[in-house]
């Protein structure tokens, strides 16, 4: 049995990471509820404009647009990988770097050239462990991206598909479906053809009735493409940088409370052993006394 002092100093070493443990838990359960607000928050607003867009391409109208036109052999693709600044959330940067990897390597078979662009600081030392060029690495998203951070993303996007020196984008994420259900996935934002409707695969019927829809547009339809079309793409990225925020924390918050979880049970578990080894040890000292004034005595 261990020595009572190294029982009580191991004690209290699981008491002082059960301290940061707790402390990150409630951080991360603070941040969560903020991120989440955000994130649905745009959820609807996402889907509508991405159905919207998705309806004009099953309409039947001649619909124009250089975001919706499909580009069958991409030679010039892109992955988008977001990961996270900071480790401690169980899976969640293992399951979209092992989804990120699958899709590089995919692409590379497909397109001549693959560029790669990382977001945070654990994506990046994965890729560069593998060997894998980097081309783009940001560390600046933080726990709350804002709107005009990835819009500076999403105009370059944009610029490079419409000169024809970007024919595919890809992007890496953790979607977020609710507080018990989120998923790594890989996006093809662009091109934008057939556009599904975010978080479902439209059915036959959402087809069916977008068809027999009829659009009015005024002044003209290019001029409206040209604003809804753009906007949904950007919309989207967002919506991806927000889904991949609040996961991020709901991964945090579950790691750390299942680690506060043990780390009680580690404390109770060490409080009786040491309360055993702390009895025996007082019993020996007792007996010990005993012996010696039964030896004076004598």
């Amino acid at each position: 049995m261990a020595k009572a002092r190294v029982l009580d100093r191991r004690r209290k070493s699981i008491r002082g990471i059960r301290k940061i443990t707790r402390t990150m838990e409630l951080i991360s359960t603070a941040q969560f509820k903020r991120a989440m607000v955000r994130a649905t928050a745009a959820a609807a607003y996402t889907r509508r404009i991405t159905a919207l867009v998705g309806h004009l391409a099953w309409s039947g109208l001649e619909v124009s647009h250089p975001l919706l036109e499909p580009r069958p052999e991409p030679k010039q693709a892109t992955l988008l990988v977001l990961s996270a600044n900071r480790g401690m959330c169980a899976g969640y940067n293992a399951g979209v770097l092992r989804q990120g990897v699958a899709r590089y390597n995919e692409l590379a078979n497909v397109a001549s050239e693959v560029g790669l662009e990382v977001v945070g600081k654990r994506g990046i030392s994965a890729f560069r462990f593998r060997k894998i060029p980097i081309d783009e690495a940001f560390t600046h998203f933080e726990d709350r991206p804002s709107f005009a951070e990835v819009d500076v993303l999403a105009e370059r996007y944009l610029q490079d598909f419409t000169a024809g020196r970007l024919d595919r984008l890809d992007v890496a994420y953790t979607r977020f479906e609710s507080a018990s259900h989120r998923q790594a996935v890989v996006e093809t934002l662009l091109p934008m053809g057939g556009l599904p409707v975010v978080g479902q695969v439209a059915n036959l019927s959402t087809q069916t009735s977008a068809a027999e829809t009829q659009y009015e547009f005024l002044p003209s339809a290019a001029s409206i493409l040209d604003e809804v079309v753009p906007m949904s793409f950007r919309v989207r990225l967002f919506k991806c940088f927000l889904d991949a925020a609040v996961s991020e924390q709901i991964a945090r918050m579950v790691a750390m409370k299942t680690a506060t979880e043990n780390a009680d049970s580690m404390i109770s578990h060490l409080s009786m052993a040491y309360n055993r080894a702390r009895q025996g040890q007082i019993t020996g000292e007792l007996l010990e006394i005993i012996g010696g004034a039964d030896a004076l005595s004598g």
